[in-house]
Parts: structure tokens; sequence; C-alpha cells
């Protein structure tokens, strides 16, 4: 059964049209009136309803298409594939992300361990003599549902911590709270298919596609505070970036 939306468009708006519908289908799918899996009605009713050209609901609905949160099935039509979680590029940790944009995140800590660093973290982090690392993975929920795999390795010289504080508070306000100033970071972003490990942890199939996010946070006395590798299911979460001509 397809979903009647009621989109409110403002003829009057400096918006274009096509994006004022983008921005109320979005606005649907993240409070939950359109779920995953719901099926819309046709783009030309949709259009004819709300008094839209063909072209222009098109170009929305192309839009939505290919931000992943529209998917187009021949014989079905035009349904929700999920509400995604949209971080944008800063430094910050994906549980403060989450908290800001109403989400409720939950951790649960997989692997925890107090000891020396392999040489490929104590090289990329440039741990002086003696200092050694937490390494700990922590699969993190919103909502229930599964999001995302995440190892990290945290210097030991800088902070105290146990699996309890990491169940109960993201790691960066844990780093925040002993008196870390982070100042810039080395990001990675790539893709991967999940494996044997990552896809029940997650709850996806084994092939399924999986963004991945390396990073190396650095604080303000010039010290490699933390480094992580996080991978995240691509059905429920992108980055956003903005770009400037230089």
């Amino acid at each position: 059964m397809s979903v009647d939306l009621n989109i409110q468009i403002d003829r009057s708006s400096p918006v274009p049209l096509y994006h004022q519908i983008v921005q109320g289908i979005e606005t649907a799918i993240h409070d939950g009136t359109l779920e995953a899996g719901s099926r819309l009605e046709n783009e030309i009713d949709l259009a004819q309803r709300l008094n839209l050209s063909r072209p222009t609901m098109r170009k929305a609905m192309d839009e939505l298409v290919r931000s992943g949160l529209l998917v187009r099935k021949r014989g079905v039509g035009t349904q929700v594939v999920s509400s995604q979680v949209r971080r944008h590029l800063e430094l910050s940790s994906l549980n403060d992300d989450l908290e800001r944009s109403g989400k409720t995140p939950t951790t649960e800590s997989l692997s925890f361990s107090h000891g020396p660093a392999d040489k490929r973290v104590a090289d990329l982090m440039k741990l002086p003599a003696g200092v050694q690392v937490y390494h700990f993975t922590r699969l993190r929920s919103v909502d229930g549902s599964p999001l995302a795999l995440m190892e990290n390795w945290v210097r030991d010289d800088i902070v105290t911590i146990d699996e309890q504080s990491l169940n109960e508070r993201g790691l960066y306000q844990i780093l925040r709270d002993a008196g870390v100033n982070f100042r810039l970071a080395n990001q990675r972003i790539g893709a991967m298919i999940a494996n044997d490990y990552q896809a029940p942890l997650l709850k996806v199939a084994e092939g399924s596609a999986l963004v991945t996010m390396e990073r190396t946070a650095v604080d303000d006395t010039g010290r490699s505070v933390e480094t992580g590798s996080h991978v995240y299911r691509a059905d429920s979460y992108s980055f956003e970036m903005t770009l400037v001509q230089r």
C-alpha cells in the first residue's frame, strides 16, 4: 500500500520546488512518517496532487534515489530504503553526532585490553617509549539497530579507560573530560563488503556494502591521542561534506 505524502509547497519561497519536495520527503523519513519499506504513490499522481510538473517531481525523486533514501523497484514502485544517519565531516565522535541529531545510541563492548601497541599502531601514533595503549572494539547501535563496529587504540599516558565508561559515554567525551583538547585529525573514508565476522554483528548479509573510516586524532600539544578503524552499515549511514573552490 502506498503512502500519501502531505508536503507543503511554498511557491513564494526562494527554495526551488524540487528541493522543497526533497526536504519534505527527507523530513517524513527522519521523523518516522515514512518507515523503511514504505511505498510512495507514483510520481505522476504525486505531481498532479501537488500541482507540480512531472520533470520537477522526477528531479526530486532522482535526487532522493541518488542519496540512498529511496529506491525504484520494477513492478513495486518507489520505496524508502532507510532513515540514514548522516554525519558531517568534522572532528566529533559518532556518539556526539547521534545524540545531537536526537538519536538514542547504545554501546556494547566486544573486547578490551591494555598493553604494548603493535608496531603499526606505535608507528602511526608515534608513541614514546614506555607508553602503552588501550585497545577495544565496540558495537554502536542507534534506536536498537546496529550501526557501527568500532576498533580503537588510545594512549594510556593521558587517560584511564575501562569497559564500563566506554559503554556509558562516547570515547571523545571521555577524552575531553580527561583534559584532552582536540586539534585536528587525519581521516580516510572508504568502502568494503561485510565479512563473516562483521555481518552477524551488524545484522547484514555477508557481502553487503559497508562504509569504512580510519582516523587518527591529534590534540593541541601535537600528540596523536587515538586512532581507530570503524565500519558502518552502508544502508543506514553516510558522510556529508561541503566542497569549497580554492
